[in-house]
């Protein structure tokens, strides 16, 4: 029984060092050196080099003067991530979507876009269509006491073309822009 033993403990210890140790390790190295940025999260950092968040994750933004991200099932929470798996015909569903719409339509926009209202399925997508980022334009000059052409200007220079999909605008990009712009004459 020893002479079976021995050889299964062997290779269970070496297939443990293989795949425990030496894979992840040379993987973590290949992933520092070839891909830092994305590796460490892919961080995104304000003027004065303080970490806001991550291209990656959405996360909330409350007031009127700032670019609202899609809603979140789970609060923006990443442990939680995920849609809310109510289905098309559940009445919460559609009350929370009616909400939304009431809350964010402003007159003479017309219908406000899907994005707004409805949850990616991770329900921490960090991008809008250009569209919906453009929605919001009437309602953060309000705020804000800004011209729109300077906050559609804004917006276009914040669009993302990704090789593959539609033109993307990150929000957490957009509105650290917007922290950072000076609020330029209202005569643009």
């Amino acid at each position: 029984m020893l002479k079976q033993l021995r050889p299964a403990i062997s290779v269970l210890a070496f297939m443990t060092l293989v795949t425990g140790v030496a894979y992840p390790l040379s993987v973590t190295a290949i992933a520092q050196l070839a891909f830092a940025e994305q590796a460490n999260g892919s961080l995104v950092r304000d003027s004065q080099g303080e970490v806001r968040g991550s291209s990656l994750l959405a996360q909330p933004f409350s007031g009127a003067e700032w670019f609202e991200s899609r809603p979140s099932a789970a609060g923006f929470a990443t442990v939680a991530s995920g849609a809310s798996n109510l289905a098309p015909s559940n009445p919460a569903l559609a009350e929370r979507i009616a909400a939304d719409a009431q809350r964010l339509q402003a007159e003479g926009q017309g219908a406000v876009p899907m994005q707004l209202v409805t949850t990616s399925a991770s329900g921490l997508d960090p991008h809008l269509s250009p569209a919906a980022a453009q929605f919001q334009i009437a309602r953060i000059a309000a705020a804000r006491g800004i011209a729109p052409a300077s906050l559609e200007r804004l917006v276009e220079q914040h669009v993302e073309k990704p090789l593959v999909g539609p033109a993307v605008v990150n929000v957490l990009a957009l509105n650290l822009a917007l922290a950072d712009n000076s609020p330029p004459a209202k005569a643009e």
